[in-house]
């Protein structure tokens, strides 16, 4: 699960894909445990919850190379890119509505267009946190 991001601007709506992967570890006990990890270069926690084993990924990089990140991650623990949740902002959803996609296009967000170009793939399902727009 990849929370997108600007790794520098936490706290912006723009970085809710990190604020929700934040909420997640605390849901699953496991907050205190994430770690910076230089070959992928972003912050990881693994959890397991019901049978899943899980790797959350906060990459430490300017959203528009937020792939880089995860394609590495991917390689590193052997996911494909159906295994690959994708968690990031919506400015056409109003603020706090959320929604789940499975695949297809990038729909103009620069994160998810480097995710597709890093994992030369859009199999990756997406949770869609609208932010409005401002």
């Amino acid at each position: 699960v990849a929370g997108l991001g600007n790794y520098g601007l936490r706290g912006t709506r723009h970085s809710v894909g990190m604020a929700v992967l934040d909420r997640l570890a605390r849901q699953l006990a496991v907050s205190g445990s994430w770690r910076a990890d230089r070959q992928c270069c972003a912050d990881v926690a693994l959890a397991a919850t019901h049978g899943l084993d899980m790797v959350l990924l906060k990459p430490r990089r300017l959203m528009n190379l937020n792939g880089l990140s995860i394609a590495s991650a991917a390689e590193i623990y052997n996911l494909r890119p159906e295994d690959i949740y994708l968690v990031h902002d919506d400015l056409d959803k109003a603020l706090g509505q959320v929604a789940i996609k499975l695949g297809g296009s990038a729909r103009g967000h620069n994160g998810v267009r480097s995710c597709i170009s890093a994992l030369h793939s859009n199999e990756m399902t997406r949770l869609r946190v609208g932010i409005g727009r401002p």
